[in-house]
This record gives structure tokens, C-alpha cells and sequence, in this order.
């Protein structure tokens, strides 16, 4: 049987493994996907056990420093210097980021060369405004004042790859104008402070699409008061389960239709709800 991981510290709870599961098990595949939790002091002693596995997955803290251990980077993980997901091919460790092939295929039916505002600097705001960008938005980044230098930095950088891109910031308080798609790549809203709302009403008025990164709650203030208007919205769980479609298919070559896919993302929602019920 051949065995897969995730790896990360800390890793608690984890939906990887009811993902990768149902997946194996719609590709009538024989595999074990286990999570294994390893401190940073530690990662490099794993190598060995590593290069026995057909694939493994990374998390926090190890996207970055998985990289020495590797053979060799997909374009993807060259572009964020960050690998999540890693693919044994004949004894050789290729590395990739999978995390912007879930957001982009989250968001396929977006316009996202429209006017886009995103709410968050972090890494996957970072990851998610350097997609946006090379797919041709407008770009507003709205931000909390003590995350000024981050976003000037990334601006700064992402001009310097991309010397056409349309970006800005904004302090998230000050900003009025009408987009047509808003993304939060901020924790606000997230379990269990759920009353929390990343822009103001008028904000999610004027606009038609609507992305979150969250996915405990499966559907955030934010993304219930898109819905409420009849506006096209989803959260975070689309993201994980595309994020590890994606990771299949490099494995293993696995394809799978969009009424499986959308199965396992309403299975897993249908999960945390109950979790979060309990």
C-alpha cells in the first residue's frame, strides 16, 4: 500500500486526511494518508522516512525549510520560495504549491481581471494578491495600519516581477469604491469569533463575487451576507479540497469530475458544522 503524510508542528486537528481518503477512494486507489507531527529541530532526521513515501504534504512551519531536501522545484514553489506538496518520482523529491492552484480553480468563474479588493497581507493574502495580479486585476489590497511595510514590501516586489500590475493599498477602514469581486485572506470571522466581518455593508453591496479563506465557520458573516443577496460566494473549503485535487493529479495522475469534487467540499462542510454544533 503505498503511504502518504502531512507534515507540520503543530499539527492538532487536520481535515487532510478525510480529504486525501475520500480522494484515494474515488481514484479506486489502495493508500494510507497519515499525519505526521514533526518539530523544526527534527525535520531534516526525516529525510529518510520521507524519501520512503510516494508523497507527502507540508505545513506550517515547514514550507520554507522542506525546500533544502528536495531535488527539485515546480515553477510554483519557485515563485513563493514556498512547497506544500511533494511528489517521490522515481526517487527523486520535486517540490510544488499547490495552495494557488486551490485558490485559482476556487475562483475560475471570477472575473478576476476586474476591479479586485483583498482584505489581508499575510502569506496566503501574499500568495493570493501575486495571482490576482498575474491574471490581470485591479488590485486594492485593504490592510490594518500596523501592516503598512509588509504591503509596501510585496508591492514593491511585485512590480518588480511584474512591471504592468495595477496594485495599491488601503487602510480597510477608508475604502468606498465599488469592486467587483472581494476576497479575505484575514482571519476575521474565523471560529470561534464568528460575529466578525472583514468591510462594511456598503462594500459587499456593490459587489457581485465574494471569496473567503476561512473555512470553520463553512460560511462566515462576510459570505452569508453575499449569499443573502443572491451573489456568487465561497469559502475556504473549496480552496482544500482543490489544493488537494491538485496534488493528486501530480502524484498520481488522477482526475476527478466537478460532482466529486463538490461531494467531498459538502462533506467536509457538512463536518465542521457538526463539529462545531457538538
Amino acid at each position: 500500500m503505498e503511504q502518504y503524510t502531512l507534515i507540520g508542528h503543530p499539527l492538532g486537528h487536520s481535515m487532510s486526511p478525510f480529504i486525501h481518503e475520500r480522494l484515494f477512494a474515488m481514484a479506486g486507489k489502495e493508500a494510507s494518508y497519515t499525519l505526521t507531527d514533526i518539530a523544526p529541530e527534527h525535520l531534516e532526521g526525516k529525510e529518510p522516512f520521507l524519501r520512503s513515501l510516494r508523497g507527502f504534504n507540508i505545513t506550517i512551519p515547514h514550507k520554507m525549510a522542506v525546500i533544502p531536501m528536495v531535488d527539485e522545484l515546480d515553477e510554483s514553489a519557485k515563485r513563493y520560495e514556498s512547497v506544500n506538496c511533494v511528489a517521490n518520482k522515481n526517487g527523486k523529491l520535486i517540490g510544488y504549491n499547490t495552495d494557488c492552484d486551490g485558490f485559482t480553480m476556487s475562483v475560475r468563474d471570477y472575473p478576476m481581471d476586474g476591479k479586485v479588493l483583498l482584505i489581508g497581507c499575510g502569506g496566503v493574502g501574499r500568495m493570493i494578491a501575486t495571482e490576482a495580479l498575474r491574471h490581470g486585476a485591479d488590485l486594492t489590497i485593504g490592510i490594518i495600519p500596523q501592516d503598512q511595510k509588509l504591503v509596501e514590501a510585496f508591492i514593491q516586489e511585485a512590480k518588480a516581477a511584474m512591471p504592468d500590475a495595477v496594485v495599491r493599498y488601503a487602510f480597510t477602514a477608508e475604502i468606498h469604491e465599488k469592486f467587483d469581486v472581494i476576497i479575505n485572506a484575514s482571519p476575521v470571522g474565523m471560529y470561534p469569533k464568528t460575529d466578525a466581518c472583514p468591510v462594511p455593508d456598503e462594500l459587499i453591496d456593490q459587489a457581485d463575487y465574494f471569496f473567503d479563506v476561512i473555512y470553520n465557520p463553512t460560511k462566515t458573516l462576510f459570505l452569508r451576507k453575499a449569499l443573502a443577496q443572491g451573489k456568487t460566494a465561497r469559502g475556504g473549503a473549496a480552496m482544500l479540497v482543490l489544493q488537494a485535487v491538485r496534488a493528486h493529479e501530480i502524484w498520481d495522475g488522477d482526475t476527478y469530475t466537478q460532482e466529486q469534487i463538490d461531494s467531498i467540499i459538502a462533506e467536509m462542510e457538512q463536518t465542521i458544522d457538526a463539529q462545531n454544533q457538538a
